[in-house]
């Protein structure tokens, strides 16, 4: 009966264990989550503030010297 009991505890034992890892694992991804998150509110900024730019940095036909060949 004592091994039974040996055994029983020795599970109690890994199972709190395990969950104290499952925890910190969870707050790790929570807190990844977030990051990620953030990054893609900062590239979608990005992205809008190149295509406001682009249109600026590209001169009209009028605006463009033929090339030297004319």
């Amino acid at each position: 009966m004592q091994d039974m009991n040996e055994r029983v505890v020795e599970l109690e034992t890994r199972l709190a264990f395990q969950d104290d890892v499952v925890n910190q694992l969870n707050e790790v991804i929570a807190a990844q989550r977030l990051e990620l998150d953030e990054l893609m509110l900062r590239m979608r900024r990005l992205e809008e503030q190149m295509k406001q730019a682009l249109p600026s940095l590209i001169k009209s036909e009028a605006e463009e010297t033929p090339p030297p060949h004319y």
